[in-house]
């Protein structure tokens, strides 16, 4: 009887042993096991949303990619990569000083800079308010930036030893207000509360800017660095630089954002020229050509004979449309040829048309540059087409009616590609062009 109960309890033991084996294997074995499978019931119920979002995604980026189902691990290990580049980059800038910079918009293509150059932020976001400010970081430099009818000499407060000053200088009027600000900020450096100052300048657009000579520290005073817009001779790349006028911010022109569509759907119409017919002027002459064989009927034309400063809601919304809806964008010369509407075309992946002739005034540098205009634009190699007469719109216009779609859509993207690589290159010229002289003239 003891035998057959210590058999009994001997079997019972061993039967324990033996669940419990069994249930320790799958507890520690079973688990890496199905932990695949699981994972592929998941992306299997997941993969049609993962699809529509990588497709969404597509338009964005302008690109074709394959979905790919280990994407969370590389984006993990693409995480901790960057999170140790981060790390290392922190040592090696530890103990430098940062670059602070002020930037006091006091002309519209302030914005220009602000939102477009250096795609930066501005609270609050409404055009209208008083005051508008904005940070923001472009290698070791720290910007902020004001701008409002609240900015005034006097009226806030100095805080930086850094300022970019951004004024209006093309006629009598404006040129008044901007010397009134260059007054208080002479004042500020011979008190030392400000310590370096340059300014960026919407010049006159025959470029007679004599005014602000008697500011530069080049003729004893205290303006180090002068970016100016329009091709002024005084442009040596040294301490006055060529600067872009940019798009007519002043009638909230908008920062444009690239979509599928506008890259590949077709355009319904050739051409586009939406502006004001100067008499004895060339815009006559391109007027009287696109009649020529009935092109005026392919293109979007809107003339009108006095020019309008202020937009409407609907007149800039018609003007918008028309940049997206036409593969070229024709663009006559005015008081100068340099014009928004090359920029405002870019934006739109819309081919500019330039007319290519110097304008009346001081502007050029014969000697350099043989009097020709835009040097800014040519020098970073503007993919527009250059003409020097109207009379050549119509081979141009023939050309373009043979091009199939697949060839627009390249163009599109190496335009719109290009004006973006344009507004960063010239972020980070400002940039090392004002600690390169700021921060030397420091330690002189």
């Amino acid at each position: 009887m003891r035998l057959t109960r210590k058999r009994l309890c001997s079997f019972l033991i061993a039967l324990y042993c033996l669940f419990s084996l069994y249930a320790a294997y799958h507890v520690f074995f079973g688990r890496r096991r199905r932990a695949p499978a699981a994972s592929l019931r998941g992306l299997r119920k997941g993969a049609a949303p993962a699809r529509e979002r990588r497709g969404r995604g597509k338009q964005s980026t302008l690109g074709s990619e394959e979905w790919n189902p280990w994407e969370g691990d590389e984006k993990n290990e693409q995480q901790h990569r960057f999170k140790t580049s981060l790390q290392i980059l922190n040592k090696s800038t530890k103990g430098k000083t940062d670059f602070r910079v002020q930037i006091w918009g006091k002309a519209a293509i302030g914005l220009y800079l602000w939102e477009h150059i250096f795609e930066g932020l501005l609270d609050p976001t409404d055009v209208t308010a008083q005051w508008r400010e904005g940070n923001s970081v472009v290698g070791r430099t720290h910007y902020s930036f004001i701008t409002g009818p609240a900015v005034v000499p006097e009226y806030f407060p100095i805080d930086v030893n850094n300022v970019v000053l951004i004024l209006n200088g093309r006629e009598k009027t404006k040129i008044f207000y901007a010397t009134q600000w260059l007054l208080y900020a002479q004042n500020l450096v011979q008190t030392q509360k400000l310590q370096h100052l340059a300014v960026v300048l919407l010049g006159n657009e025959h470029c007679n800017n004599e005014w602000i000579n008697q500011f530069l520290k080049r003729n004893g005073g205290f303006v180090e660095l002068l970016f100016i817009i329009y091709d002024s001779p005084w442009v040596n790349d040294v301490d006055i630089f060529q600067w872009p006028l940019g798009v007519a911010t002043y009638r909230n022109f908008p920062v444009v954002e690239a979509s599928w569509s506008m890259l590949h759907n077709e355009r319904p119409y050739l051409c586009n020229f939406l502006g004001t017919i100067y008499e004895n002027s060339s815009r006559q002459a391109l007027m009287n050509i696109l009649k020529q064989d009935g092109n005026d009927k392919l293109c979007w034309v809107s003339a009108r004979e006095q020019w309008q400063p202020q937009e409407t809601n609907e007149s800039l919304k018609n003007y918008q449309d028309a940049l997206l809806q036409s593969d070229l964008t024709l663009c006559p010369v005015g008081v100068n040829t340099e014009c928004y509407r090359i920029y405002e075309a870019c934006s739109y992946g819309s081919i500019p048309v330039v007319e290519d002739v110097m304008t009346a005034g001081s502007c050029g540098n014969a000697s350099v540059y043989r009097n020709s205009p835009l040097q800014l634009l040519k020098s970073m190699d503007a993919p527009f087409i250059f003409i020097k007469n109207w009379n050549e719109l119509p081979a141009v216009l023939e050309k373009e009616k043979t091009l199939i779609l697949q060839e627009k859509v390249q163009r599109r993207k190496m335009l719109l590609h290009w004006y973006q690589h344009f507004k960063t290159e010239l972020k980070m010229r400002f940039t090392n062009i004002l600690e390169s002289s700021f921060l030397m003239n420091n330690k002189g």
